[in-house]
């Protein structure tokens, strides 16, 4: 009997105990229709960007990002982006992305062919100072043992 009692008090332990990822929070679909449309990240900027280089989504340096070209399409949170910059790598991917009630950015980059679901990576950013003509995704990156904000500025394009 006393097996039967802690077996179904760790079933219900285990069971109460509800997974707090990203993914599996309510969408914010108001932030999400605001930034659908045509964008280029106008700027990357973070505390020691003249002395230190941050690597941007594993792809290249983060200026290589200004002047990139980014399109969200909201109602089925797909979207493709390319870098264009001189001196830089070509890149260009689809990704997939959403906007959850925590004000959290959820972005995953595809390779050409695959399928969002199979892809188990991704990054997820803090969404700011959001408006009709701009707004911000910010990355928190460990410097020195320390946390900094990196701040991508978006504009939106006519």
């Amino acid at each position: 009997m006393k097996k039967l009692i802690f077996l179904s008090v760790l079933t219900m332990m285990l069971f109460s105990c509800k997974s707090t990822s990203v993914t599996n929070t309510k969408l914010d679909r108001t932030s999400q229709v605001a930034i659908k449309g045509n964008w280029v990240l106008s700027s990357v900027s973070y505390p020691g960007s003249e002395y230190i280089k941050v690597n941007s989504f594993q792809i290249a340096d983060s200026k290589c990002f200004e002047g990139s070209s980014w399109k969200f399409i909201s109602n089925n949170n797909k979207g493709n982006m390319a870098l264009e910059k001189a001196n830089c790598p070509a890149f260009a991917s689809a990704f997939t992305w959403f906007v959850n009630k925590e004000g959290e950015f959820v972005l995953k980059l595809l390779d050409a062919g695959e399928k969002a679901k199979k892809v188990k990576e991704g990054y997820v950013l803090k969404l700011a100072n959001q408006s009709e003509t701009s707004f911000q995704l910010i990355d928190k990156i460990n410097v020195g043992g320390k946390l900094t904000d990196v701040v991508y500025q978006f504009e939106k394009l006519n």
